[in-house]
């Protein structure tokens, strides 16, 4: 398994920042070809199992880059925005109040 490095400094959200680390936000997110899936969201079907082994290999890259994304959203976050956005499984949910 690779271990991830990602050699950015993440920016840091706090009250006075939150359009400018948006931007910031967005443009990483962007880089890291997972701006998309936080946008839009994952799709996931409704039964897994139907899925040929491509579509399982699309699904599996698509599950990998919204838990890269929202492991990004989390660095980003202090301690008091962390917490409300602590319980978010997806990033699109991580998303929801974070960028404008």
């Amino acid at each position: 398994m690779a271990t991830l490095i990602f050699p950015f400094q993440v920016p840091w959200l706090n009250e006075d920042n939150s359009k400018k680390w948006s931007i910031h936000m967005k443009a990483l997110l962007g880089s890291e070809e997972a701006w998309e899936i936080v946008e839009k969201g994952g799709i996931e079907p409704e039964n897994e199992d139907a899925l040929d082994p491509g579509q399982q290999i699309v699904l599996r890259e698509s599950r990998k880059k919204d838990k890269e994304a929202l492991y990004l959203i989390y660095q980003g976050m202090d301690e008091f925005n962390f917490e409300e956005i602590a319980c978010a499984t997806t990033s699109s949910m991580g998303n929801s109040s974070k960028f404008p």
